[in-house]
C-alpha cells in the first residue's frame, strides 16, 4: 500500500491507530466471552468505548483545522461550504452505504428478514434522538459525526453572513461553544426526564444518541482553534497538558471506581458532565501527539493501520464478528479453539478491510479530487 507521508501528521495517525485497536480488542472479548463479565473484561470493553471517543475528538480536530484554513483563505461562500461537504461525503458515505447494504443482505441471508425502520439508516436517523435498533450497531457513531459536520459548518456560514464585521476566527469559536452549550442543555433535559436503571440503558439512550453526543466532535474543534491560533502555547505546555490529561482521566475513573458511582446513583454527573470530561481529557494528549515524529518502520505500521481504520470500524463487528458467532458457539469451546477463532477474526477483519479500502474506499474518495468537481464548487 503506497503511503504519501508528506500530507500526514504521524502523531495523529498514531491516535487513530490506537483508537481502532482499542475497539478491535474490545470486540474480541465479545467474540470469545459473549456471556461472561468480570473486572478484566469490563476494563477492556471500557477502553473500547474510549477508542470511539478518541475518534470523535480526532475527527473534530482535523475537520476544525480544515474549516479554519478555509476561513484564513477567505473561502466562505456557500459553494465553498458545499465543496467542504462534498469532499467529506466522498470520504465517508460510499463506504458507509456499501457496508450498510452488505449488512442488509447478510442479515436477510442468515435470518430471512429485513429489520423495521431500515430506511432511517440511509439518512443517519437511526439514533438521532432515541435508541438505535440492534442492527449495524457500530453505525451509531457515524451518525453523530455526519450531523456534526453538517450542523456546525452550516451555523458558521449563517453567522458569517449575519455578523460580517466580527472576526471569522471569533465566530468559529462562538459557534463551537454554542453547539457545546446546546448539546449540554439537551443532556440536562434528558437528565430531568429520564430514569436510567443500568449502564447499558444509559449507553443506549444517551451515549449513543446524536443529539446528546455531537459536542464530542466540537471539543476537537476547540483543539483545532488553539493549535492554529496559539501554536506556541499549544507546544510550550504540551507535556503539562499530557500530565493533566492522565491525572484527569485516571483520577476521575479512580474516583468513580472507589465510590461506586453509576448512572443510577449519580445521574447528573453521568448525564451532563462525564462524557465532556472524557473528551477534554483525550483532547489534552493532542499537543504531544500532533508534534510527534518517528522512525520509518513505526511510521509505516501505525499509518497503515490508521488508513485502514474506517474500513476496519465498519467491517469488524457486524460483518465479521457476528457472522463468526452465527456459525460458532464459543461459550464452552476450548481455549485453543477460541485462540484459533480470534486469529480468524483479526485476519478476516484486516484482510477484508484492506480489500474494501483498496478497491472501493480509495477509488471513491479519489473522485473528490477530480478537476471538474473542484472547478464547479470553487469558481
Amino acid at each position: 500500500m503506497y503511503i504519501d507521508y508528506k500530507h500526514r501528521i504521524f502523531g495523529l495517525d498514531v491516535i487513530r491507530a490506537i483508537a481502532i485497536l482499542l475497539v478491535l480488542i474490545s470486540h474480541s472479548t465479545f467474540l470469545l466471552f459473549p456471556t461472561q463479565n468480570n473486572l478484566v473484561l469490563t476494563l477492556i470493553r471500557f477502553f473500547g468505548t474510549i477508542g470511539v471517543d478518541l475518534f470523535f475528538v480526532l475527527s473534530g480536530f482535523l475537520i476544525g483545522r480544515i474549516i479554519l484554513k478555509q476561513l484564513q483563505k477567505e473561502k466562505i461562500s456557500f459553494n465553498e461550504l458545499l465543496y467542504f461537504w462534498i469532499r467529506r461525503w466522498f470520504r465517508t458515505l460510499p463506504n458507509y452505504f456499501f457496508v450498510l447494504i452488505l449488512n442488509i443482505i447478510l442479515f436477510f441471508i442468515l435470518y430471512g428478514e429485513v429489520i423495521q425502520g431500515i430506511g432511517y439508516y440511509f439518512v443517519f436517523l437511526q439514533n438521532f434522538a432515541s435508541e438505535q435498533p440492534d442492527f449495524f450497531t457500530e453505525s451509531w457513531s457515524l451518525s453523530i459525526e455526519e450531523y456534526a459536520y453538517v450542523i456546525g459548518p452550516l451555523l458558521l456560514y449563517v453567522f458569517l453572513f449575519l455578523f460580517k464585521k466580527v472576526s471569522k476566527k471569533k465566530l468559529f469559536l462562538i459557534v463551537t461553544l454554542l453547539v457545546i452549550l446546546l448539546i449540554t442543555f439537551l443532556r440536562y433535559k434528558f437528565h430531568l426526564h429520564q430514569i436510567i436503571l443500568t449502564d447499558h440503558e444509559w449507553s443506549q439512550q444517551l451515549r449513543k444518541v446524536v443529539i446528546y453526543r455531537m459536542d464530542s466532535i466540537y471539543y476537537g474543534f476547540i483543539g483545532a482553534y488553539i493549535s492554529m491560533n496559539y501554536n506556541s502555547f499549544w507546544l510550550k505546555f504540551k507535556n503539562w497538558s499530557l500530565i493533566s490529561s492522565i491525572l484527569l482521566f485516571f483520577g476521575m475513573h479512580l474516583f468513580i471506581f472507589w465510590f461506586k458511582l453509576l448512572p443510577n446513583n449519580t445521574g447528573l454527573f453521568y448525564n451532563v458532565f462525564y462524557l465532556p470530561l472524557i473528551s477534554i481529557s483525550l483532547l489534552m494528549v493532542f499537543p504531544v501527539f500532533s508534534s510527534w515524529v518517528s522512525g520509518h518502520l513505526l511510521k509505516k505500521t501505525m499509518t497503515s493501520i490508521s488508513i485502514l481504520s474506517y474500513a476496519i470500524y465498519l467491517i469488524n463487528y457486524s460483518i465479521v464478528l457476528l457472522t463468526i458467532q452465527y456459525f460458532f458457539n464459543l461459550d464452552d469451546a476450548s481455549n485453543i479453539f477460541k485462540f484459533l477463532v480470534l486469529i480468524l477474526f483479526w485476519f478476516l477483519t484486516f484482510s477484508l478491510s484492506y480489500l474494501l479500502y483498496l478497491f472501493f474506499e480509495k477509488p471513491t474518495t479519489d473522485f473528490r479530487n477530480l478537476p471538474i468537481i473542484k472547478q464547479k464548487f470553487t469558481n
